[in-house]
């Protein structure tokens, strides 16, 4: 059986969210978050995402080439939170989601929350990694501040409309093997032998820009990330596989160049992502508050 990671304390409106959220423990800690995994299946071995699989294993296979998919959380793990959070004290949960055009997850949920013992209110956020973490985050604030279950979903709903995110990746190669992004991207990608940069556009991934080199790419990358921030009070997340220097240094610039930086958050990506990103991933979330 599949474990969530359980956070919640007595609150009256208790929060779950998924691994691919891609949230720093201490913040899932302090803010009473649970965690439902997806899974990594690697040599016909399903192995849990952020228990059962590091991020250097999933390089590694990914290297080698070898076989590796993903799938949702099945509705049972999910009644199990649920039921969980309820028995801690909860009257009612948020269960927020990474996008359902990229993933099962949200619809798993949704069958699991029609028997839950409390009110769920199951969203897609249409989003992904520390977009999907910001949302999780704004929810369980409002929660901790005494909001009610409406209140919360509203707030996380609101947060998801003020974000951005941005990635680059070495090859469109791991995306078009998992069917993430579409046929004429990824021959055009092929074809020039550019280093893409995409986008999150209505849930789903897409094509942003064609860059000649590595360099150029991650440069346009922190242009963009600096132009969406502007001087508006923002929150920023860097993702990374396998390219903590890049991440590092990319965060570093970001905070000279960036006033209205709230906080700026620097994590790598897990397997679920990674396997369809590949090694060499460099990302970047604004969230506007």
């Amino acid at each position: 059986m599949s474990r969530t990671t359980s956070r919640h304390g007595s609150r009256r409106v208790a929060i779950v969210t998924d691994s691919t959220a891609y949230l720093p423990q201490a913040a899932l800690a302090r803010h009473h978050i649970d965690v439902v995994p997806l899974t990594v299946v690697l040599g016909g071995q399903a192995l849990e995402e952020g228990t059962e699989i590091s991020a250097r294993s999933l390089e590694e296979a990914l290297r080698e080439r070898r076989a590796v998919t993903t799938s949702r959380p099945s509705p049972a793990v999910f009644a199990e939170a649920y039921r969980a959070a309820a028995e801690a004290g909860a009257e009612g949960i948020v269960s927020l989601h990474l996008s359902g055009e990229i993933s099962g997850t949200y619809d798993a949920a949704v069958v699991a929350a029609r028997e839950a013992p409390v009110p769920v209110r199951v969203v897609d956020s249409g989003l992904v990694a520390m977009a999907l973490g910001f949302c999780a985050l704004e929810a369980a604030e409002t929660a901790a501040s005494g909001g009610s279950l409406d209140e919360a979903v509203a707030a996380a709903e609101k947060r998801a409309e003020g974000m951005s995110a941005y990635f680059y990746v070495d090859t469109l190669d791991y995306l078009r093997r998992g069917g993430r992004i579409g046929a004429a991207a990824k021959l055009l990608g092929s074809a020039l032998a550019v280093k893409p940069l995409l986008e999150l556009v209505d849930g789903r991934i897409a094509m942003l820009e064609k860059v000649r080199t590595a360099s150029k790419a991650i440069g346009r990358l922190e242009e963009l990330v600096v132009e969406r921030a502007g001087d508006s009070r923002v929150d920023i997340a860097v993702h990374h596989l396998a390219a903590q220097q890049r991440a590092d240094d990319l965060a570093e610039r970001l905070r000279d160049r960036v006033p209205g930086l709230g906080e700026l958050h620097v994590s790598e990506v897990g397997a679920v992502i990674g396997a369809h990103t590949g090694p060499g991933l460099l990302g970047a979330v604004v969230s506007l508050r």
